[in-house]
């Protein structure tokens, strides 16, 4: 039997390329007389007994020398050589306030537990993160979880924030942009206005379109000290959501992938540890198990600095969010009534103004006596039309175009009379004035755009609704009560 063979007769211990180093060290132990590790390996199996994890808390993560993988020689200056792990750990239990451990440091290269075998279960994790445990198990993927991860439900609350707020900045520079295509078109009346009130020859009504167009060329000028007021807001709102999110959300990927290496050993060292009941229950011997069980102890030590490096990124990730959910609830609040009060703002100046300013309308303008006479001799006719049936709409079109013809040729003969444009004694002196100036969006509005952050926004294209539940949202503070 396997019990009875002297351990002379192992194999040879198989280090895999690893080396040992023997030290000796002394843990007081705790109240409940513990160190804080649990042991593996030992007889009647493997010829060697090493520690399988050191549990945080303890004396013996405290103490920081002993490390998951570490050779156990013995305790107290007594061999543990041929004994059983439950052997052993009722000898440290029998130490009173401390005990004195021998042990073989295992120098473990990490990258050489990183195997194919480890990648391809990072990537399985990756996969199965975003799938249902039902739908996981029905397609009979194992893996390793974390239990009441509240990390999880932080993740998802992060994910729903920025969401939000991606709404809530694209909605508030369109509306920006809305008003300052509304502002264009005060500035457009404003022109307008101030033109006609130059070439006007009555006193009363040149003086009431330049108080009409500077009204609206003041209500533009509002309008724009309105959005370079709140542009800083939005400015804000755009850190918190292109690099405050971004930045926890790149701490949240290395997290992750720590994440998934630390599950990836744990499935490992499971899948290894079945194979070794395996085998046992069968009585059959395990080449790694007989030979020092080295590669198990390498993952063992892999997993333990996964572990470490996954402890510290959660602690990071988990302190990251803190501050930005403590970020959005103390900002957004004043944020948005700051935006508010800024369009309140504006629609009170605005009232004001339209209060200030006398009843201009209606505006008496004095035309001259041949403001309605031609220079041409030819009067205009007015046609006579006669109440005649037109059996069929084809007659009727060919007559239509007859009578246009018609008066397009009158029209030209005119001209050609007098040398003049009809138009043009019908408006004279106002030929000379641009509508279109002042209107057209040139260089200036171009950098004025650029210079209140709205370049680019095309208000033709719909914009994203925010989620029908935003105001059920537990990440919304109660700004509407």
């Amino acid at each position: 039997m396997l019990q009875d063979c002297d351990y002379d007769y192992f194999y040879e211990e198989d280090k895999m390329g690893m080396t040992v180093s023997s030290g000796t060290v002394v843990i007081k132990k705790d109240t409940s007389n513990l160190i804080g590790i649990s042991i593996g390996g030992g007889a009647p199996l493997c010829p060697c007994l090493y520690i399988v994890q050191v549990f945080d808390g303890t004396p013996a993560a405290r103490e920081g020398t002993l490390q998951s993988g570490d050779e156990l020689l013995g305790v107290n200056g007594v061999s543990v050589k041929g004994k059983t792990k439950v052997e052993v750990a009722k000898m440290i239990q029998s130490a009173t306030e401390e005990v004195m451990i021998h042990y073989n440091k295992l120098h473990a290269d990490p990258t050489q537990g990183e195997t194919l075998d480890i990648v391809l279960k990072k990537m399985k994790h990756r996969l199965v993160e975003r799938m249902s445990s039902s739908t996981a198990d029905t397609l009979g993927l194992s893996r390793a979880i974390l239990c009441n991860d509240s990390l999880v439900k932080r993740l998802q609350e992060l994910e729903r924030t920025e969401t939000m707020y991606k709404g809530l900045v694209d909605h508030a520079r369109r509306m920006l942009k809305a008003h300052f295509d509304v502002l264009q078109t005060y500035q457009a009346f404003g022109n307008i206005f101030a033109s006609i009130s130059v070439r006007e020859p009555q006193p009363r009504a040149s003086e009431a379109f330049r108080i009409f167009g500077e009204l609206h060329r003041n209500m533009e000028k509002d309008g724009i000290k309105m959005i370079k007021t709140l542009k800083p807001i939005l400015a804000d709102m755009g850190t918190y959501l292109h690099k405050a999110i971004p930045d926890t959300k790149l701490t949240v990927k290395r997290y992750a992938d720590a994440k998934f290496s630390y599950l990836s050993y744990c499935l490992k060292i499971k899948e290894m540890d079945d194979e070794e009941h395996g085998y046992a229950a069968i009585q059959e011997p395990l080449y790694r198990v007989e030979t020092g069980n080295y590669e198990y102890r390498l993952i063992l030590r892999c997993r333990q600095e996964a572990r470490l490096k996954f402890a510290k990124l959660r602690s990071d990730v988990l302190e990251k969010i803190e501050l930005l959910e403590c970020k959005h609830a103390r900002d957004l609040a004043s944020q948005l009534r700051k935006f508010i009060e800024g369009l309140a703002t504006l629609a009170s100046e605005t009232v004001e103004r339209l209060e200030s300013i006398p009843n201009l309308f209606p505006i008496e303008v004095d035309l001259k006596a041949s403001a309605f006479q031609y220079k041409s001799a030819i009067k205009f006719q007015a046609e006579e039309y006669t109440d005649e049936e037109i059996p069929q709409a084809e007659e009727a079109i060919e007559q239509v175009e007859t009578a246009k013809s018609a008066q397009a040729k009158t029209t030209g003969d005119l001209e050609q009379s007098n040398g003049t444009d009809v138009s043009g004694q019908l408006l004279g002196g106002f030929e000379e004035i641009d509508l279109n100036k002042g209107t057209s969006a040139g260089p200036s509005e171009h950098d004025l755009l650029n210079e209140l952050g709205l370049a680019g926004i095309d208000l033709s294209v719909g914009s994203k609704p925010i989620s029908h539940n935003l105001m059920d949202d537990l990440l919304v503070p109660e700004l509407f009560k």
